[in-house]
């Protein structure tokens, strides 16, 4: 590898921020112009000053063992389970379901609309391309969400499907490929494509489950050293999908060969980490873990999108050959997603199996299928002297599929990413709900009464002159009276909407209460986790415009491990086993300080500026009779662990006066170093001995 390798790398990495830039000014999807600048790439590098840009250039094992795992890593990280839960079954049909319809109807209709343009293509060919254009890329879509503010929900079953078909599509590109490879013999072939099918996908998983949950323990053990819990991260991606693959080569059962989908391995693994590893992560590292691989995901997608524009002004095939071809499979291909769609939602619409998917969703849902980098991948793995006995044309399957291949990923950027804000704003799909109207209203107001605030600290310290004072005053409280003129006559009965509001609020501030909490050790994994998907529910809950709790004493989820142990210990004939004592008692006692916390804060709102927007005295009497009834049935379970236990209680306050009192100190003499009251050297020595203490 020679130094102009390396000048091209970052060559190409100065271009993409550029683009970046462009991408921001223009508010059009980075993707698209990466893909442009690389096509622009082309003739430029054709000169000898600017040659060096060709040094470096995408193959199949960079791409595959160092690119993707990243991308898929980015993606699972943020998955929360409870929302692949609540969505499972539209995520799941998509998914699989959605592409293997995708696959046959592109394989069949694409094979079809070759050989009315005079292309004799064999089956295999448009299947094979079928399984690799029907996986979607979320990248340019998600952003364009939300910017454009898509309901939640439409944006987290498109992603789910995004990262789940990722893996049916590459399994089923690898069955083809083992077809090619072996030739089709009838009906055992078919046998053995499922079985191979089937096992990438559950063997992917099962590995990946057991790798996720491993380098959580691994993380646990390391915590507190920050560069080795980022590092242990980097290498859950990496080593689950190499060691899949290594796996894949080598495990033979009972004679028969056995493959695991190295994409769904690194999914699962990688969700594992974000849902169970990030509890077990230093404070600061799992604030830090999203920016670190939203970076790392950001260069992996320049470098592979800037790329795919060099190879389509690169193309093996004469463009005026391949021409016809793109287009007529662009459009089977179109065709091919929107039936896709249909089908597999009108199964989980007409079955009920969840909330129902309107019409304009799956409009939407047809349209803004992108396609990206894990479509190159799989074209970059054929190998170049892939070749059937029937193949006649005068360019190889590779560079026909890659042909047509390239020529879908750009109409998916170049036209369908460029008018989904069209069609969000044509559906309707942004349109505001209730709560949301009104506070935009509310929020307006609020912030024009900060600026006449400040407007008068600024005349009482001089800064601006009276008659400035005055004519900005009259401006902004204008403007104030105007918005709350207006949010009272859009919502003439608009208590409800505010005690959502106010609801929201709350849970918000519980939520990030209770990350403190568990920062400073006052409550274990379990309990944390506990109290969150509790939290979480809620808000889902009062989102959807329904009641926040069902009762007082509703019970939510049992303890996350205990459902496992039980099963067993039943398998067994033992009794089930119950939460500990201690975990019970910090559970409460966490509950007990948020539902404070809670009170503490709707007590004062009547007299603080948030009044603006929560002014409405029956909403805030509805919502305080809710936490204060909440409060004295959590300190009711409290006491009756402390009657039964009272040792415990002791010996809980002691350890939280122990680590109330640690991170005081800690405080303190990081205050007195910041402010340079202590040197660095007293600083540390000071640590040290406190410390020992």
């Amino acid at each position: 590898m020679n130094i102009d390798v390396f000048l091209s790398i970052f060559t190409l990495l100065f271009i993409a921020l550029i683009v970046n830039l462009v991408a921001i000014k223009t508010r059009m999807p980075y993707t698209v112009l990466l893909v442009i600048a690389g096509s622009l790439l082309v003739p430029l590098s054709q000169m000898k000053a600017f040659s060096f840009i060709n040094s470096f250039r995408l193959t199949p094992e960079s791409l595959f063992f160092v690119f993707l795992p990243i991308l898929i890593f980015e993606s699972a990280y943020n998955m929360k389970l409870r929302n692949i839960k609540e969505n499972k079954y539209s995520m799941g049909i998509l998914a699989i379901f959605g592409l293997l319809i995708s696959t046959v109807f592109i394989g069949f209709v694409g094979q079809w609309a070759l050989h009315e343009i005079g292309l004799n293509v064999p089956i295999f060919v448009t299947l094979m391309f079928g399984a690799i254009i029907s996986s979607t890329d979320p990248v340019a879509v998600l952003s364009l969400f939300k910017d454009y503010g898509a309901p939640h929900r439409l944006t987290l079953i498109f992603e789910g499907e995004s990262l789940f078909n990722d893996a049916t599509s590459f399994a089923l590109f690898m069955v083809f490929l083992d077809i090619f490879a072996h030739g089709y013999t009838g009906y055992s072939t078919i046998q053995q494509a499922i079985f191979s099918f089937t096992t990438m996908l559950i063997g992917g998983g099962l590995f990946g489950l057991l790798m996720g949950l491993m380098f959580s323990k691994l993380i646990q053990w390391v915590s507190g050293n920050e560069h080795l819990e980022i590092t242990l991260t980097l290498l859950v991606a990496h080593f689950t999908f190499i060691l899949t693959e290594l796996i894949s080569e080598h495990l033979v059962i009972l004679g028969q060969e056995i493959h695991l989908s190295s994409i769904i391995a690194t999914s699962i693994s990688s969700m594992v980490m974000g849902n169970f590893g990030r509890f077990k992560m230093s404070h600061g590292v799992e604030k830090y873990m999203d920016k670190f691989w939203s970076y790392f995901a950001f260069v992996a997608n320049s470098l592979v999108f800037i790329l795919m524009g060099k190879m389509f002004a690169n193309l093996s095939i004469e463009l005026k050959v391949a021409f016809l071809p793109i287009m007529v499979m662009i459009s089977v291909v179109v065709i091919a997603r929107v039936v896709s769609v249909y089908l597999s939602v009108s199964v989980v619409n007409t079955l009920k199996l969840e909330e129902r998917i309107p019409e304009n969703w799956q409009k939407l849902m047809a349209w803004g299928s992108l396609r990206g980098a894990l479509a190159i991948v799989m074209v970059l793995l054929i190998p170049d002297d892939l070749n059937l006995p029937n193949w006649t044309l005068p360019f190889s399957i590779k560079d026909f599929i890659t042909a047509i291949t390239i020529g879908c990923i750009y109409f998916s950027l170049l036209v369908k990413a460029t008018t989904i804000g069209f069609f969000i704003r044509k559906l309707k799909i942004d349109v505001l709900s209730s709560h949301e109207k009104l506070s935009y209203f509310k929020t307006k107001a609020l912030i024009y009464l900060d600026m006449l605030n400040k407007l008068n600290y600024l005349l009482a310290t001089k800064e601006i002159s009276a008659d400035q004072h005055k004519t900005l005053s009259v401006y902004y409280r204008t403007l104030h009276d105007q918005h709350v003129d207006e949010s009272r006559q859009v919502f003439a009965d608009s208590s409800h909407v505010i005690e959502g509001m106010l609801r929201l609020y709350v849970l918000g501030l519980e939520k990030a209460e209770l990350k403190e909490i568990f920062r400073r050790g006052e409550i274990n994994e379990a309990g944390y986790k506990k109290i969150l998907n509790m939290l979480e529910i809620q808000v889902a809950r009062v989102e959807q415009g329904k009641k926040q709790l069902i009762a007082i004493n509703e019970h939510f989820t049992d303890w996350f491990y205990l459902p496992f142990i039980n099963f067993f210990r039943r398998a067994l004939f033992l009794k089930p086993k119950q939460p500990d004592p201690e975990e019970v008692y910090l559970y409460y006692r966490a509950q007990y300080k948020l539902i404070a916390k809670s009170i503490e804060v709707l007590s004062t709102i009547e007299h603080s500026r948030l009044y603006e927007i929560f002014d409405d005295k029956q909403a805030l009497d509805n919502v305080l009779t809710v936490f204060k009834e909440l409060q004295m049935w959590t300190e009711d379970r409290m006491k009756n662990k402390i009657q039964s236990n009272q040792k415990l209680l002791d010996r809980l306050n002691r350890q939280t006066v122990n680590n109330l009192l640690k991170e005081s100190l800690s405080l303190t003499l990081t205050d007195l170093h910041n402010a340079e009251i202590i040197t660095t050297k007293l600083y540390i020595s000071l640590k040290k001995e406190l410390n020992a203490q």
